[in-house]
């Protein structure tokens, strides 16, 4: 099983917080949509010819600003070269605001059976501080729609926001829950460097939340989330049983996946690549016929570097017999040594053969993978 990801490069407006690649000006998306097309041509070959797509997903940047007949030629070609799974999960993410009449309808018609809504927050104060394209009474009416159309939808909700606390952060998920959502993401709000909300922040506009009010909503969401019959399956990611996303779900497994368009990243199980971030430098890559891409080599280290992150993050953990099938014993060996420590404090345990990260400290576990990996420079003999 192999994943497809679409990156469509174009926004509204710039959201305070966000660091992905995107435009303000359509006035490429049409270039942008053919270039598209012919990457999937030049690049076919980087997933076996009989690999079984089982995720297509429209990320961004706001795919809901592509048409449906857009949408609809993007998918044709991927049947072009590959096989699609009869239960093909094709997830489109959608901003309240791109609400039209008939889109839903002709999303579904051309295949999209899953929608991942951008709502952030259902506050009027934290949309405006997050600088969001919608309104809080675009973000019901999308719901609304959205309930009677699809059956598989997600909802993406920010907590940590300044200004908030417990109390309105509980209302954000009880108006979430309402709609019957299958599935949840929650993100803690990041400064991310180049950002207006990191400006912000180091001119004193705006002060972040502190660590304590961010754990107590943390903390919350999972408990409440799990209440209502959520598995807490990865970090920031919440479904009802049978409805995880698939396109997550890849890349936490390691699945191979192929990026296309500006900025979008691919990995085949030992390359990681990604497109160059700016439109016009991947439109004239394209049209040469040779696409601007950045590539690396992982080394041993690195993949089991990363398979520690990825494992950690999700209910699965790190296996000791995958460890030791796919990095040999040694590895196998340091990682007991080296996770000795934390266990003793209760932050990871071990469940058979399997490393987990506790329930109490899962909100660290970024940090907790990281104690544990490995340098290339002090493993040259691994």
């Amino acid at each position: 099983m192999a994943a497809l990801y679409f990156h469509v490069p174009f926004c509204k407006q710039a959201c305070h917080y966000c660091n992905f690649h995107f435009s303000t000006s359509l006035k490429h998306k049409t270039s942008i949509l053919e270039a598209m097309l012919v990457e999937l041509d030049l690049r076919k070959q980087e997933l076996h010819s009989e690999s079984i797509i089982n995720s297509i997903y429209f990320g961004g940047g706001t795919p809901s600003l592509l048409s449906s007949d857009d949408i609809k030629s993007l998918i044709e070609r991927v049947n072009d070269h590959y096989i699609i799974s009869d239960d093909v999960e094709i997830t489109l993410e959608m901003n309240p605001d791109d609400y039209r009449a008939n889109y839903l309808e002709e999303l579904k018609l051309v295949g999209v059976n899953r929608l991942s809504v951008g709502i952030q927050s259902f506050h009027e104060e934290e949309l405006k501080l997050m600088n969001r394209a919608h309104n809080a009474e675009e973000a019901f009416r999308i719901l609304e729609k959205i309930d009677i159309l699809f059956d598989n939808f997600s909802l993406d909700l920010i907590y940590g926001l300044p200004k908030s606390n417990l109390k309105s952060w509980k209302k954000n998920i009880e108006y979430a829950l309402q709609f019957n959502p299958k599935h949840i993401s929650s993100y803690l709000l990041t400064v991310e460097p180049k950002t207006v909300l990191n400006h912000q922040v180091e001119k004193n506009e705006v002060e972040v939340l502190g660590e304590e009010g961010v754990l107590a909503q943390f903390n919350y969401l999972v408990n409440s989330l799990e209440k209502e019959g959520f598995d807490h399956y990865e970090l920031s990611s919440f479904g009802k049983p049978g409805f995880r996303s698939v396109n997550n779900s890849a890349y936490w497994s390691g699945k191979s996946y192929l990026g296309i368009g500006p900025s979008a990243h691919s990995f085949d199980g030992l390359t990681r690549s990604w497109n160059v971030s700016n439109n016009n430098k991947y439109l004239k890559g394209i049209s040469s016929k040779e696409p601007l891409i950045e590539r690396e080599v992982l080394t041993k280290v690195d993949r089991y570097n990363e398979y520690l992150m990825t494992g950690l993050r999700t209910e699965n953990g790190v296996s000791l017999g995958y460890i030791h099938e796919n990095f040999g014993f040694h590895f196998k060996e340091l990682l007991e040594k080296e996770a000795q420590v934390q266990i003793a404090s209760q932050v990871l345990f071990w469940d058979g053969d399997t490393l987990k990260v506790s329930r109490e400290s899962m909100f660290l576990v970024d940090g907790i993978a990281s104690n544990l990996f490995l340098l290339n420079k002090s493993t040259k003999c691994l």
